[in-house]
């Protein structure tokens, strides 16, 4: 080794938060599930907060109850597919069982965005409301995820950066002793804090519907994509961008489409 590297901070977190006896037969609580339940935590905060004062499209509190069951079972299922599916097609050919066995880890925030997508349409539908107000309220509420979500990839040594030399590096062990980018966290302030400070100023504004999500997504993916330059491709190159760059431009498209068309509605 290294005896430079000797300095660098060797990764030694436990993914596991909690740890059950060994008779119950479980492993424990791990800090990605915590991460989710914190996620899902803040958000709930948020919405009740913002449809007491009035700002959501929501009309009571089972409204509030209907979308956040719906959001949640749209982050999990599209979370799981789109790891599956974008990152994990080989596995899935093998095994497609491996679909469902979501304690072993794999989600990509892609595929939780088109379950988030798909769960605001539907509850739209439901209640009747602005699809594009429902999807300013989601994007809102989003953020705080994202940030949790990284977080726990950093404790969990995964989704590691490329080599690096400069003073903040981490030694991942499971990536071999070269220091790494510590990526996660890059994209725990780009993808997830930065948009978080965003939406909390700009929601109580009441701009145009679309509006917020349109700059929520933009912002996520000018993150995303920078973030990606110091992070190891899962999966590859796609047109000569890592995987996670090339699924991020239709995010990008679609946030500036809402932007435009929010705008042109108020001219």
């Amino acid at each position: 080794m290294n005896s430079a590297w000797l300095a660098y901070w060797t990764h030694d977190l436990d993914p596991v938060a909690f740890r059950f006896p060994e008779s119950w037969g479980l492993r424990g609580v791990h800090w990605y599930g915590l991460a989710y339940a914190a996620g899902f935590l803040v958000a709930a905060w948020l919405l009740g907060r913002w449809r007491r004062a009035g700002l959501t499209p929501l009309r009571s509190a089972l409204d509030e109850s209907a979308l956040i069951t719906a959001v949640m079972v749209g982050v999990i299922a599209g979370g799981r597919c789109g790891h599956v599916f974008l990152y994990a097609r080989a596995e899935f050919a093998a095994d497609p069982m491996v679909l469902f066995r979501v304690w072993e880890g794999g989600m990509a925030s892609h595929g939780g965005f088109l379950g988030v997508l798909l769960a605001g349409a539907w509850f739209a539908r439901r209640a009747k409301a602005d699809f594009f107000a429902v999807g300013d309220l989601l994007c809102a509420l989003a953020p705080a995820g994202l940030l949790f979500g990284r977080l726990a990839n950093f404790i969990n040594g995964e989704l590691v950066g490329d080599p690096s030399s400069l003073p903040w590096a981490v030694i991942f062990p499971r990536e071999g002793a070269e220091p790494r980018h510590p990526s996660q966290l890059y994209e725990a302030f780009a993808e997830g804090l930065l948009p978080l400070l965003w939406v909390l100023r700009r929601y109580p504004l009441r701009l145009p519907p679309g509006r917020l999500a349109g700059e929520f997504l933009l912002l996520y993916s000018v993150g995303r994509i920078i973030c990606e330059a110091f992070r190891s491709p899962e999966d590859g190159y796609v047109l000569g961008l890592t995987a996670g760059q090339f699924w991020t431009l239709p995010l990008a498209v679609f946030g500036a489409y809402l932007v435009y068309r929010a705008r042109r509605r108020t001219e």
